[in-house]
């Protein structure tokens, strides 16, 4: 599995289909089903079993979150913690880890 973080509209999706030839139809947007790419996977943090079903994919797409100001409530702070841990562990189990910053790809990892 390939991960590819990087803040809100910094060319992830962009990134991916033209470094690996995806195209839109292969990107699933916040959800686990049969397509080889996920993004916005911080939107599935807290899901049963998700590290076990991100690992199955090819390339998964992640907003870094843990930058900038700490939100007021407590719970997009917990969405927040969430998606950090989240990245952390995949992160961890990824063969690559790509950060993209506006529109650069910057390898982390293998």
């Amino acid at each position: 599995m390939i991960l590819v973080i990087g803040g809100y509209a910094s060319g992830k999706r962009t990134y991916v289909k033209e470094a690996y030839g995806y195209t839109d139809g292969d990107l699933a947007d916040g959800a686990l089903d049969d397509r080889p790419v996920v993004y916005n996977a911080q939107d599935l943090a807290g899901t049963e079993g998700l590290i076990s079903e991100l690992l199955k994919k090819e390339v998964v797409i992640c907003n870094e979150v843990g930058c900038g100001v700490i939100p007021l409530s407590k719970q997009d702070r917990d969405a927040r913690e969430a998606a950090g841990r989240l990245c952390v562990l995949l992160a961890k189990e990824a063969k690559r880890v790509v950060r993209v910053v506006c529109g650069l790809p910057v390898v982390l990892k293998g």
